[in-house]
């Protein structure tokens, strides 16, 4: 399909397809590896034909065994390589954790020592995967002080994976599942690296402000649409794209503009990142707000398998336009 002006459209997943093929061809020591990348093209076909184009060194098949992939990626950049290893679901990271915090995250601090790894996989709800294979897990990576990115579209979902992989530090690359084949937009040519720790500002408004990352962007510009017809309102939102390091000054300039936040994210609510966002508006920003800050987060708890469970679970449009209009009223 084609674009407004004639370039082809380019969905999420073809697009961190195209980064990695680009980021191979480009630097030799770009490698890939994780559970049925390989011969079986990726849980999900992102990696198909791969493997026959890079051969079998550079695209590597490994055991199902996360921290395995974590610690042989930590390795493979130590001695050299840069390395993106697949967790097939994201959720099972938890199992390479101390891989991950204790190892990829500390040695820059510890030794002055480049990581330049790239840890990459499906996150997130909303396609009824259930509860082990729909988390969303950057909080205590975040706090591991590794770098998290969560793209939204298909444009920053290529340009902040060349970024990561380009990165000398470790990245955390948490792509969302439900946005794979669901959006498309034209990419901008060249060489489109998004750069890391930079918030983007996908709607301009006065009278709100929901700020937000990945899937729930989406859900965002419908509530602000929803809110101009029928309210009259008109709401910014903020695209954070870096959950660490974050990027202050831009959320600190739409809470001194707005007066009225809504922070929305799909992950639990208790410690989830939207509690660190209202702390830093707290100290920060608080002479500037008319209203309470308020969350539109999913509760605590796994996810539910069944679908119509899931959507009860998960921040949905009438919530986020019921914590809007809260804020307008008060």
């Amino acid at each position: 399909m084609d674009g407004p002006t004639g370039a082809s459209m380019t969905s999420y997943i073809e697009a961190i397809r195209e980064a990695l093929i680009e980021e191979m061809d480009r630097d030799p020591s770009v490698v890939l590896l994780g559970e049925d990348i390989g011969l079986y093209g990726g849980a999900f076909k992102l990696s198909a034909g791969l493997r026959d184009r890079f051969g079998a060194e550079r695209v590597i098949d490994t055991p199902i065994a996360e921290s395995a992939i974590v610690g042989a990626a930590v390795g493979a950049a130590l001695a050299g390589l840069r390395p993106v290893a697949e967790l097939q679901f994201i959720d099972f990271i938890a199992n390479g954790y101390n891989q991950v915090v204790n190892m990829a995250a500390k040695l820059r601090p510890r030794f002055d020592q480049a990581v330049p790894l790239v840890l990459r996989g499906p996150s997130g709800g909303g396609v009824a995967a259930g509860p082990f294979h729909s988390q969303n897990v950057e909080v205590p990576f975040v706090h591991a002080g590794l770098t998290v990115v969560a793209p939204a579209t298909a444009a920053d979902a290529k340009g902040l994976l060349l970024a990561a992989i380009r990165s000398p530090d470790p990245v955390l690359y948490l792509e969302h599942k439900k946005l794979y084949r669901s959006i498309k937009e034209e990419l901008p040519p060249g060489d489109p690296l998004v750069p890391i720790g930079k918030a983007a500002l996908r709607r301009g408004g006065d009278d709100l402000a929901i700020i937000t990352y990945g899937a729930m962007v989406h859900l965002a510009l419908e509530a602000a649409a929803r809110l101009e017809h029928e309210d009259e309102v008109d709401s910014s939102v903020l695209d954070l794209r870096t959950l660490h390091p974050l990027d202050t000054a831009a959320i600190l300039e739409r809470v001194q503009r707005c007066g009225r936040v809504v922070l929305l994210h799909e992950d639990g609510r208790t410690a989830g990142l939207a509690g660190e966002l209202a702390a830093l508006i707290a100290e920060q920003a608080f002479e500037y707000l008319d209203a309470p800050l308020l969350r539109v987060t999913a509760p605590d708890g796994p996810v539910p398998y069944a679908a119509d469970l899931e959507r009860s679970f998960l921040p949905q449009l009438e919530d986020l336009l019921a914590a809007a209009r809260r804020l307008l009223e008060y």
